[in-house]
């Protein structure tokens, strides 16, 4: 069953002479699935020297259709269900893969340990090749790259070293370097930098019931947390149950916290503000004008800098637009598709 539903307008965004670029917005009919949509089931990939979990959302268009691919990358503390609408949404264009970083959700930890983005890359343009080397339509191709917070950033750095493995790049409040602790976060997680105290709060991110943690997230990472249907609620509690089941979770989250926290440091080819200048791939940039842990005044710079970008921002949308607001953002990723790969 298909249908049009409205979705609320995007915050206008400038068009002049050094203004960002505003972003379309597709009138295309989207699907629309009987009452909840679980998450797509997924499969153990190798990537990187250890194994990552991959969900398939299958292409649902017609049969003539493009049949383009897409790879989704969520953020810190995230995992592979969190695209599970917007990935529905997109699936009568793109026959869509979201993973769960090494690490998070249910893939294994990285034999190594390693948690630095530099790692994370490595992982993500690993499944990027695999995805894109799948046989069937589109085989071969370039792969519509989307990521947000952590995966955003991780995507761009992606895109600026493999331009041959994306056709488009979406970043979703991507965690771009900035200089100063974000209000929304303890003001302890400075301390990650110092040597022995990851290990500390590996063991503080498992305090409080599950319930606690999670509703405690949703009121940082939403604009308005009464959106998220109660289904999802109960689904996010769940996954929070499964990570308190897993040796490795705290680490995971708190080092990859220590490898972003270092990475905002790097300066010179490293640094992903000059990445973003040699990104070649049309883009798209999406930010709520609520979110608390990356600026949206960020949202302007990053849309400028990006060689080819269009810029999004959603009023009383918070860090995770595709989940608060999956149809808005469905329909700014079809008109930059539309507008780069008609048909």
């Amino acid at each position: 069953m298909h249908d049009v539903r409205p979705v609320p307008e995007a915050a206008p965004t400038g068009s002049g002479p050094g203004e960002p670029r505003a972003a379309g917005r597709s009138t295309a009919v989207l699907p629309v699935y009987e009452g909840w949509r679980p998450p797509w089931p997924g499969e153990e990939l190798p990537a990187d020297g250890g194994t990552v979990f991959l969900r398939h959302t299958p292409y649902a268009g017609p049969d003539d259709g493009p049949r383009a691919r897409a790879l989704y990358v969520h953020g810190l503390g995230g995992a592979s269900t969190n695209w599970t609408d917007l990935a529905g949404l997109l699936s009568g264009r793109l026959e869509g893969y979201a993973l769960d970083l090494p690490g998070f959700g249910r893939s294994a930890p990285p034999a190594d340990g390693g948690y630095a983005v530099a790692r994370h890359v490595q992982a993500v343009e690993a499944v990027l090749a695999d995805v894109s080397a799948r046989p069937g339509p589109g085989a071969g191709g370039p792969v519509h790259l989307l990521g947000n917070s952590l995966g955003g950033l991780v995507s761009l750095l992606v895109a600026a070293r493999r331009p041959d493995l994306v056709a488009t790049l979406t970043l979703i409040s991507p965690a771009m370097p900035v200089y100063r602790v974000p209000a929304a976060f303890d003001r302890a997680i400075a301390l990650l930098l110092l040597p022995g105290i990851p290990a500390l709060a590996e063991k503080r991110v498992r305090l409080g019931a599950p319930e606690d943690r999670v509703r405690a997230t949703l009121e940082m990472c939403f604009g308005d947390p009464a959106r998220v249907p109660e289904v999802r609620l109960r689904e996010a509690v769940d996954e929070a149950r499964l990570r308190d089941e897993q040796a490795w979770a705290g680490r995971a989250l708190t080092r990859t916290m220590r490898g972003l926290m270092t990475s905002y440091l790097r300066v010179g080819r490293a640094n992903a503000w000059r990445a973003a200048r040699g990104v070649t791939a049309p883009a798209l940039v999406v930010w709520g004008d609520r979110d608390k842990l990356v600026d949206p005044r960020l949202a302007p710079r990053l849309a400028t800098t990006l060689p080819d970008a269009r810029l999004q921002v959603q009023t009383g949308v918070g860090h995770v637009a595709m989940m608060e607001a999956p149809e808005d953002t469905a329909r700014a990723v079809l008109a930059l598709l539309d507008e780069v790969a008609p048909g």
